[in-house]
């Protein structure tokens, strides 16, 4: 353990972490990088002289730096955020879809087409006739329920 207490291996860390900063972008080998760099000057002036001040030192350090940069980058470069709806139900609701297949009398299935593929459609009750549009009233599973269009 005594090789911590050693300069020259605080710089050798330092540079290693600069440069697999390189093959590993984020910024974090970066912060460890300046973290041996500061624990290097302690143990050069001697105010860490034990290992395991020297390697709490280290933590502590490397973790606010994470700490301080982080908010500085999400401060400063934030990226672009959109909140978009996850609830597909409410984005279908009242578009027009194409009758393939003859839906209802009752509860019998047919099939319409929407966003470029088929589905299987429930109707009110009501005949949807085979060639008319329709809109959706709602989803049920990986059904679509539709009444006519008037």
């Amino acid at each position: 353990m005594e090789y911590i207490l050693f300069f020259e291996t605080w710089i050798i860390l330092a540079i290693l972490f600069a440069c697999l900063e390189i093959f590993v972008p984020g910024g974090i080998l970066l912060n460890l990088g300046i973290a041996s760099l500061i624990v290097a000057i302690g143990v050069q002036q001697q105010i860490l002289d034990t290992w395991v001040l020297t390697l709490t030192t280290w933590f502590i350090i490397a973790t606010c730096l994470l700490v301080v940069v982080y908010f500085i980058t999400e401060r400063f470069f934030a990226g672009e955020t959109t909140i978009e709806n996850v609830y597909e139900e409410l984005d279908i609701y009242g578009k027009t879809v194409n009758v393939l297949e003859q839906i209802g009398p009752g509860t019998e299935a047919g099939r319409v087409e929407f966003q470029g593929t088929t589905w299987t459609a429930l109707g009110d009750g009501t005949v949807i006739n085979a060639g008319s549009q329709a809109s959706i009233v709602c989803k049920e599973n990986i059904s679509l329920v539709v009444e006519p269009t008037k």
